[in-house]
């Protein structure tokens, strides 16, 4: 059993139940030229709830992300209500990450790989993704946390995400320099669209545990990925919503890594739709969407840090590393 996915599990998965509605409304500005001044820029900002794990929203058509081919009963259903135990809507199982390999849009190579990944995940022993190691989530595998908190600001977007403390930052009305210097967020510059924020990422720096999703799927320094975030009615947020809640996983009660969602807000939604393309990995750009709802619970966090007692509980002690002389 992997100790630390079952913490992480138990942190990020659960989210509470309905909770009074905000007291505020959030309205998207009239769109604007593209250069906006400061009275045409939507509001965007605030703490945002996406309690849905592990994967991302399929898109409502074409094609998406790699999910996973192991279900369970959902708990929670997209309005908040409990479902029952043994219900018939099955959704994603995060305790085995086995991600669909058939997916068209995997090259050979890559789908190799995911199938790698997930024979680890049926053998019980787990597979190593960013979160488990405590590393940096480069983009998009990021936006899989259940939660992000957004600064806006003239000349930048900071974005907050509740897992170890990770900080983005997005450039506005700027060029990619000439040579990026790969990071491991990538280098992210952004514009606005009338009401829609859209941001192009590249320079995504290539490290151990380089994948866009809990499956494993690889990338290669040639990842581009394209943010478009726009306020939604509710009415059009249902369908996102709807589609998250067949697809991810919803716990009932407990903590919540971020901040849990006010099931009963009937304003503004906020809408991430964006675009992956890696020629070295896919054989054609793939769409997914996060539908967020407004945070209601202060901003939390969630540390990582190396757990060598699961290794002795394992029955594997040998492998905790020892030091043979002070290093000080």
């Amino acid at each position: 059993m992997n100790l630390r996915r079952d913490f992480l599990l138990v942190a990020a998965l659960a989210a509470t139940a309905a909770t009074p509605a905000l007291g505020q409304t959030r309205t998207a500005a009239p769109a604007g030229s593209a250069t906006q001044g400061a009275a045409s820029i939507p509001d965007l900002s605030g703490i945002w709830s996406h309690p849905g794990f592990p994967g991302f929203e399929p898109p409502p058509s074409g094609p998406g992300p790699v999910v996973n081919t192991v279900r369970r009963p959902q708990t929670t259903a997209a309005d908040g209500r409990i479902l029952p135990p043994g219900n018939n809507q099955l959704v994603s199982n995060p305790a085995k990450l086995v991600g669909d390999y058939r997916n068209p849009i995997l090259k050979p190579q890559a789908a190799e790989i995911v199938k790698r990944h997930g024979e680890m995940e049926l053998s019980g022993a787990g597979s190593p993704t960013p979160t488990i190691q405590c590393w940096p989530e480069p983009v998009p595998y990021i936006f899989n946390g259940v939660g992000m908190q957004m600064i806006q600001q003239r000349d930048k977007i900071i974005f907050l995400y509740p897992n170890d403390h990770q900080v983005r930052y997005v450039r506005m009305d700027r060029p990619h320099p000439a040579r990026v210097t790969p990071s491991w967020y990538g280098d992210s510059v952004g514009h606005y669209e009338g009401d829609t924020l859209v941001i192009d990422t590249v320079g995504v720096k290539f490290g151990p545990f380089a994948m866009v999703d809990f499956y494993g799927t690889p990338y290669t320094p040639a990842l581009h990925v394209v943010e478009r975030y726009r306020l939604i009615d509710y009415d059009a947020a249902k369908e996102g919503l709807e589609r998250d809640a067949h697809e991810n996983l919803r716990p009932a009660g407990g903590a919540n890594a971020g901040s849990a969602p006010d099931y009963r807000y009937r304003g503004k939604h906020l809408q991430l739709q964006f675009t992956v393309e890696d020629e070295g990995v896919f054989t054609t750009p793939w769409t997914a969407t996060e539908t967020y709802r407004p945070g209601v619970e202060e901003w939390q966090e969630v540390v990582c840090e190396e757990n060598t007692q699961e290794l002795v509980l394992a029955g594997r002690g040998d492998a905790v590393p020892r030091a043979a002389r002070p290093d000080f």
